[in-house]
């Protein structure tokens, strides 16, 4: 496997690095403290609409590139370098690339091209109550004559009450499907968390859209994989940006005459840090690769998910440990690294479950 990004690719990281270094400014929303519902910087997501990045995976017809999961998770990387508070994991990994994987010709039509623009948003709820990712949800969904209903709840699911719909799976007649939710619909209530990355959302014999066929065995596995590859590359992205703050301050930080870096016991912490940064990067860079091409990319995605949850915290623990009160002020961009990372380690499910799955799939 040759990891080596072509001329396209390169492109793809370079803008998106290009847009959000000249957008993302320090005193954007999104702080420290969570808030009921997230906020998000509106001028930096419409910067990256116009210049195309939210419509790379797009078909021809609708006006997009054509590409898929890998250009999507060097613009994902690219977004959490700069800590950029856009809800790009949802729109993107949640929202776009499943619909363009399983809607019909007329739900691409209607969802897609407003979330390339930067007008609207997807999303999708991942968890229930006490189950991360399940692959059969106890979310039930009951067709009638007048289309069908869903029943159940969901949690941790990102920019809820902002979405145009909600990707949510459910049980059918005929297994685990996925069905489009509006959250403003009758029958659903969504139930802010604050302290989460997201809100629960009940649904009460709620109105629901099958996202293409309600019988197709491979949907919900689908949405997870795409949410996994989307958070592995937003994850990496975010550890190494903050392994570029920690390493810059390092070097202009003096004690004793010397710079910080110049400490043995610095350099070897940091050195830890950029081998998890590095093993996070491959990881999410393969599981991204295999998704796109077709390759089978559950063991990928599988050991991606674990070294996101495991080691990209204690990561970020001795980025902080290194900066010192500087690196808990909330006008100095660390926190924002530190937060992603906590949410998405929470997107994936904990570290605990990451294992139990990859203990799994060793085991056959």
């Amino acid at each position: 496997m040759d990891f080596t990004l072509d001329d396209d690719q390169r492109a793809v990281a370079d803008l998106a690095a290009e847009v959000l270094d000249r957008e993302v400014t320090a005193d954007r929303p999104g702080g420290a403290e969570h808030r009921d519902e997230p906020a998000w910087d509106e001028p930096v997501w419409r910067a990256l609409a116009k210049a195309g990045l939210l419509a790379l995976t797009l078909p021809p017809e609708l006006d997009g590139d054509g590409l898929g999961m890998l250009e999507t998770a060097l613009v994902l990387t690219e977004v959490g370098r700069a800590a950029a508070p856009v809800p790009a994991l949802s729109a993107l990994a949640l929202g776009v690339l499943p619909v363009g994987r399983l809607g019909t010709p007329e739900q691409r039509a209607t969802l897609l091209p407003p979330v390339a623009a930067g007008e609207a948003l997807l999303t999708a709820a991942l968890h229930e109550p006490s189950a991360p990712l399940p692959t059969r949800p106890v979310t039930t969904a009951t067709p009638g004559t007048a289309g069908w209903t869903l029943t159940g709840t969901v949690t941790t699911v990102p920019f809820a009450a902002a979405a145009e719909r909600i990707l949510v799976p459910a049980t059918g007649p005929d297994g685990a499907a996925v069905f489009l939710v509006d959250p403003r619909a009758a029958g659903v209530t969504v139930v802010p968390a604050p302290g989460a990355a997201g809100a629960a959302v009940r649904l009460d014999r709620a109105d629901a859209e099958p996202l293409g066929r309600p019988d197709r065995a491979d949907a919900v596995a689908v949405l997870h994989r795409h949410a996994l590859a989307g958070a592995a590359a937003l994850g990496a992205g975010a550890l190494a940006g903050a392994l570029d703050l920690t390493t810059r301050h390092v070097a202009e930080r003096h004690q004793f005459g010397r710079p910080l870096a110049a400490f043995q016991a610095v350099a070897q912490q940091v050195a830890d840090v950029y081998v998890a940064a590095r093993t996070l990067r491959l990881a999410a860079l393969s599981a991204a690769w295999r998704l796109s091409t077709g390759a089978d990319p559950d063991s990928d995605l599988e050991v991606a998910a674990y070294w996101l949850a495991e080691e990209a915290p204690r990561a970020l623990a001795t980025c902080h440990h290194l900066h010192g009160g500087l690196g808990v002020d909330v006008t100095y961009p660390l926190h924002r690294h530190y937060t992603t990372v906590k949410d998405l380690t929470r997107c994936v499910g904990g570290a605990a479950h990451r294992l139990d799955r990859l203990g799994e799939r060793v085991a056959g």
